[in-house]
C-alpha cells in the first residue's frame, strides 16, 4: 500500500472520531456565545467546519511543539540538566497509536471511502451546473412601480445595484444565487400574490444574503468539507451554520425594512403561503426558509437585546477561544496512525534485515537506557540543539545488533547517542509468525538553551 493509500486511510480513521469531538466543542462554545448573538455563533460554527476538515489531516505531535516551546522558555541554570528527547524514527513520537487492519480490509475501506468521496464531488459539481441551467432559463421579470421601488431602495441600501430578478417553475420559493451579480429567483407569479410588506422582507432577506455572499461562501464551504461529507456530525454543522447565517440575514433585513415586528409578520405570512418550503437540496440556492428553525428565528427577532460589550464580551470570547483550544489538542494528541504489513515490513529477497517503520518498532520496546547529555559540552557552555539519527539492526531475539549514525550532530553527542541505544531490547519482530532481523531508526533529539 502507497504512503499516499496510507494517509488516507489515516485522514478517515482520525475523521470518524475527531469530528463528533470538535461538533461537541463548538455545540459548548455555541451555548456560551449564544447571549452575544447570531454573528458569534455563526463564526463559531464555521470554524467547527474547517476544523472538521482539517484537524484529521495534521500530522505533527502537539507534545513535540510544547517540548520545543518548553525549551525556548528555559533560560540559565534551570536548562543545565539538558533536555534529550528520544524519537523512534524522525516523524514518531511516543503515546502515538498504531492500528493493524489486514491489509485486505484496508483496501476494501479505502475503496469504499473514494467512491463516498466521488459520489459528492459529483453531487456538488451537479448541483452546480443545474443551479447554473435553471438560473439562465429563468425568465427576467419585469417589476412593477411599487415592486421597483422596493428593489432599488432594497439594492441602494445593500450596495447590490447589479443584481437582478428572475421567475423559474422550478422554485417553491424566493432564493439567492450567483456570485459578483446576484439573482433574485422566485415562482411564477410570487410578485402579484405578494403584499406590499410581504415583498419588501423578502427582497431585503434576499439582499441581505447578496450583501454577504452567502452563495459563494456556501460553495467553498462545500468544497472544503468534501474529505469528511460522509461524516454525519458534518451535516449537522453545516445545518448549525445555515440555521446562524438566516438569523444574521432576518436582523439585517429587519433593519432593512420598517422595523422587527412588520418583518415578524411578514415571515409569518410567507411560512404559511410556501407550504412546500426549502427548495431541492442539490442546487446551490440560498432561500429565505433554508433553515428548519422558524421558531427561534421569530424569537431571535422578537426578544430583548442587551449589547455584550467591554470585558464580558472578551471572557466570552476567551472562553470559547479555550475550548477550540483543548478540543484541538485533545485531537492531535490522540491522534490515530495506520501501518500495514506493506509499509511496515518489506522483507527482501536477498535475506536481508526487514525494513519497519519506527512507529512499530516503538510498540515492541521492552527496555530503553535514557541517553545523558554530554557533561563536557555543558560545563563548557559548548553546547548544540538537534538531533542524532542513528541506522539500527536488531537481531531476531530482539537485542541490538548494528549500531551507527546515520545524521551527525558532533563527535561527543553522537558517542552518548550511541551508548545508549546500543544495550535496548525489543521483543522479537516476527512476520509470518517467524522471528526476523530488522532495520530501523533511531532519533535522539538534543535540547539546551545557550
Amino acid at each position: 500500500m502507497s504512503d499516499i493509500e496510507t494517509k488516507t486511510l489515516e485522514y478517515l480513521l482520525n475523521s470518524l472520531w475527531q469530528v463528533p469531538l470538535i461538533f461537541a466543542a463548538a455545540w459548548i462554545a455555541a451555548r456560551i456565545a449564544r447571549s452575544s448573538g447570531p454573528p458569534m455563533e455563526h463564526r463559531i460554527w464555521v470554524t467547527a467546519l474547517v476544523l472538521q476538515t482539517v484537524v484529521p489531516a495534521c500530522s505533527f505531535r502537539l507534545e513535540s511543539v510544547l517540548h520545543k516551546l518548553w525549551a525556548l522558555l528555559l533560560r540559565g541554570p534551570s536548562a543545565a540538566g539538558g533536555l534529550v528527547h528520544v524519537v523512534e524514527g524522525a516523524a514518531t513520537v511516543s503515546g502515538a497509536v498504531a492500528l493493524r487492519i489486514p491489509l485486505e480490509a484496508l483496501t476494501a475501506v479505502a475503496a469504499i471511502y473514494g467512491c463516498t468521496l466521488l459520489y459528492f464531488a459529483v453531487r456538488l459539481g451537479w448541483g452546480l451546473y443545474r443551479t447554473s441551467v435553471l438560473t439562465h432559463q429563468a425568465e427576467s421579470v419585469t417589476l412593477t412601480d411599487e415592486a421597483m421601488r422596493h428593489w432599488q431602495r432594497c439594492a441602494a441600501i445593500f450596495g447590490c445595484e447589479s443584481a437582478r430578478i428572475a421567475a423559474s417553475p422550478e422554485m417553491d420559493g424566493p432564493v439567492t444565487v450567483g456570485g459578483r451579480q446576484g439573482v433574485v429567483l422566485v415562482p411564477p407569479r410570487f410578485l402579484q400574490s405578494s403584499a406590499e410588506l410581504d415583498l419588501d422582507a423578502v427582497l431585503a432577506h434576499e439582499f441581505a444574503h447578496m450583501k454577504r455572499h452567502d452563495f459563494l461562501k456556501n460553495l467553498v464551504y462545500g468544497a472544503l468539507s468534501l474529505p469528511v461529507a460522509y461524516h454525519p456530525f458534518l451535516w449537522m454543522t453545516k445545518s448549525r451554520i445555515a440555521e446562524t447565517r438566516e438569523m444574521i440575514c432576518d436582523d439585517m433585513a429587519a433593519q432593512a425594512v420598517d422595523g422587527t415586528e412588520p418583518y415578524v409578520r411578514s415571515l409569518m405570512r410567507l411560512a404559511s403561503l410556501l407550504v412546500k418550503g426549502t427548495p431541492d437540496k442539490t442546487l446551490h440556492a440560498i432561500g429565505i426558509f433554508d433553515a428548519n428553525i422558524f421558531e427561534r428565528r421569530v424569537m431571535n427577532l422578537t426578544q430583548k437585546r442587551v449589547e455584550i460589550k467591554g470585558v464580558r464580551r472578551f471572557a466570552i470570547a476567551a472562553t470559547c477561544a479555550a475550548v477550540g483550544v483543548a478540543t484541538c489538542a485533545s485531537a492531535l494528541a490522540l491522534r490515530m496512525d495506520v501501518a500495514t504489513p506493506s509499509t511496515t515490513a518489506a522483507q527482501n529477497e536477498n535475506g536481508k534485515p526487514v525494513k519497519v517503520a519506527p512507529a512499530v518498532m516503538a510498540e515492541q520496546s521492552v527496555y530503553k537506557k535514557n541517553p545523558v547529555y554530554p557533561p563536557t559540552a555543558k560545563e563548557n557552555k559548548d553546547i548544540l540543539n538537534g538531533p542524532v539519527v542513528l541506522h539500527v539492526i536488531i537481531g531476531k531475539d530482539g537485542a541490538v545488533k548494528q549500531i551507527q549514525v546515520k545524521k551527525s550532530l558532533r563527535a561527543d553527542y553522537d558517542q552518548s547517542a550511541l551508548e545508549a541505544v546500543k544495550d535496548w531490547t525489543y521483543k522479537p519482530f516476527l512476520l509470518s509468525g517467524n522471528p526476523v532481523e530488522v532495520e530501523t531508526t533511531v532519533t535522539v533529539n538534543y535540547s539546551m538553551n545557550n
